[in-house]
């Protein structure tokens, strides 16, 4: 494996996930500082956390007190690790009570945006003194635990920042993550690459490079399908493929007739056209219209729609022979909404988003995107030459209009 896939696999931000709204939101926002970052649950153990050998780790906020029954915990022998390790909000008071300091409820909340004074810190270098950020908080840190140092506070807070940088611990109690504090995101990198020395090489180039090199492992000499809608999605996942392993993919394209307007023709200009792609445009737009004749009900007409698409990919598959593998656009936010959060990301199970179409096939899947957030699937087709119109379209159903219709669909509609 390449040097630059060496980088970019081993040594995540892990991200314990402690039940914020905002969990998601900061393995994204540590993506955009060009760091590779994963999504794990709060029970991993400290020797789980040892043996994925993160590079950083950040504790997530969340809506509990840290004196609920229930409340998520986490394994407090992660902070003999060594590993530089952030705490947000909830993460914050969950470190600071774990290490022996005080957390309270003291009466005093804050919720949106707040004045905060900032003191000499690695998390605050280059930033202005006075800022505003956004808390969401009850309880609050009254006491830091040993050897931590107060950097940062508001005037219902005093307590709003800490660090203990012999341990590389740090704990801040507002978001950095959202955009109403607008100077997180530099926050967010001066962890990253100052405290954690993290170098910032998740970039769409290197992506691109390291998909490449999995999809060459996995595939071998196999031939592979691709269902082609024309959303992002299915447009990179084969534009990916396709960089990889050339001719050995065919792209079915099962036109239903229900697509924006010029929207099928410009799937075929670009894929077959442009990239030079071997493509199976199947026009079944009177087989759909057929299958809805009569039906009115959207959520009869979208299964419909998606068993009749399932219907012709598998003739056309048949029509082909004995093809063994199946790209799948799977996102990374499809990995987590399937598995959850519980366990280390190892356990998270596969996301299926075509319509079972690997089970009824025994098909083995390909799933160049299962890395990736949404936005990052949009740069990296930018950085591919998917045409601007496709990287930035809106998304649209699978349906199509057939689920915009209200009522039958007729021709004439």
């Amino acid at each position: 494996m390449s040097e630059v896939s060496d980088r970019l696999e081993e040594r995540p931000v892990l991200v314990l996930d402690l039940g914020g709204q905002y969990s998601q939101l900061i393995a994204r926002r540590v993506r955009e500082c060009r760091v590779f970052s994963e999504l794990v649950g709060h029970r991993i153990t400290a020797d789980e956390l040892r043996a994925r050998d993160p590079s950083a780790l950040i504790l997530s906020g969340g809506p509990a007190s840290v004196y609920a029954a229930g409340a998520p915990r986490v394994d407090p022998g992660i902070f003999e690790l060594g590993i530089p390790t952030l705490g947000i909000c909830y993460g914050m008071q969950l470190m600071a009570q774990e290490l022996g300091g005080r957390v309270d409820r003291t009466g005093v909340s804050e919720f949106g945006r707040t004045a905060l004074r900032a003191g000499k810190s690695e998390l605050f270098r280059g930033l202005p003194r006075e800022q505003t950020t956004w808390m969401s908080h009850r309880d609050s840190v009254v006491a830091p635990p040993a050897g931590a140092r107060v950097v940062a506070g508001s005037d219902s807070t005093p307590i709003a920042a800490f660090e203990d940088p012999a341990r590389s611990l740090y704990g801040v109690q507002f978001h950095p993550e959202v955009v109403h504090t607008p100077h997180g995101i530099e926050l967010l990198r001066n962890f990253l690459h100052g405290v954690a020395g993290i170098p910032p090489t998740w970039t769409p180039a290197a992506v691109i490079e390291e998909a490449i090199e999995r999809i060459r492992a996995q595939v071998g000499e196999r031939r592979i399908l691709c269902a082609l809608s024309g959303g992002v999605d299915s447009s990179v996942a084969a534009l990916l493929v396709h960089r990889a392993v050339g001719e050995q993919l065919t792209c079915v394209f099962v036109d239903h007739g229900f697509m924006r307007a010029g929207e099928a023709a410009q799937v075929v200009e670009t894929f077959e056209g442009h990239f030079g792609m071997p493509l199976l445009h199947i026009e079944a737009q009177e087989r759909f219209l057929a299958r809805l004749e009569g039906v009115e009900d959207p959520e009869e007409k979208r299964r419909r729609v998606g068993e009749e698409f399932i219907r012709v990919f598998e003739e056309e598959a048949r029509r082909l022979g004995r093809v063994p593998l199946l790209v799948q656009g799977t996102l990374y936010s499809d990995v987590i909404e399937s598995g959850g959060t519980d366990g280390v990301a190892a356990k998270i199970k596969s996301h299926h988003n075509v319509g079972g179409l690997p089970e009824r096939m025994e098909m083995e899947l390909v799933e160049p995107l299962r890395l990736l957030f949404k936005d990052e699937v949009r740069r990296v087709g930018a950085e591919l030459g998917l045409p601007e119109a496709m990287v930035w379209r809106q998304p649209f159903p699978g349906p199509g209009l057939a689920i915009r219709i209200i009522g039958e669909v007729t021709p004439e509609r």
